[in-house]
């Protein structure tokens, strides 16, 4: 069913947009263990979202690869499709070694990650709030984090359903969705 030009219009003017928080969810045929490891782990979170992962505890102390990592932590993550200079630098903020996984996200704000089910289904749901509401948070961080997380999280189920690693690899290729 299409929606109209003035439906639109009347929804557009109905709901105002917090742009402080948003959520993305994503379904994923895989054990809850499991997809909490790809979070919580460096191996586990470059196998679908990072090329590279680091850890380290309060006294600078660097998580191994299969180390689950811990509240306080700080990291650097790095992306496929970028050079290096490229990085993100953050913290575990919180974690329960189960299903519930949480981060600060640089000037983006804050990214909680609970993994639960739902009507038979293993779900993952992400929710990054604290975004700031100024222009530059409206545009990179609320439309270009929900962007990122959109893909890396389609990302997650296409390797744990089908083993096919959607990102971009080349850094020679640049502007794609997919990195």
């Amino acid at each position: 069913m299409a929606c109209t030009v003035a439906q639109m219009n009347n929804f557009a003017m109905e709901k105002k947009t917090d742009w402080s928080i948003f959520n993305v969810r994503v379904n994923v045929n895989a054990p809850v263990d499991a997809l909490y490891k790809a979070w919580a782990t460096p191996k586990g979170i470059e196998h679908w979202f990072l090329r590279q992962a680091e850890y380290k505890g309060p006294k600078e102390e660097q998580r191994g690869n299969t180390s689950y990592v811990e509240k306080g932590d700080s990291y650097t993550w790095r992306w496929f499709g970028y050079p290096d200079t490229v990085t993100e630098k953050g913290s575990i903020l919180d974690l329960n070694g189960r299903d519930f996984f949480k981060f600060s996200f640089g000037k983006a704000g804050n990214c909680s990650v609970t993994i639960k089910q739902e009507h038979g289904e293993t779900i993952v749901e992400l929710v990054q709030d604290n975004i700031p509401v100024d222009d530059q948070g409206k545009h990179a961080f609320y439309v270009g984090c929900k962007t990122g997380w959109t893909f890396y999280l389609a990302n997650l189920k296409s390797l744990f359903e089908g083993g096919i690693d959607l990102r971009n690899k080349n850094e020679q290729l640049t502007d794609m969705i997919n990195s």
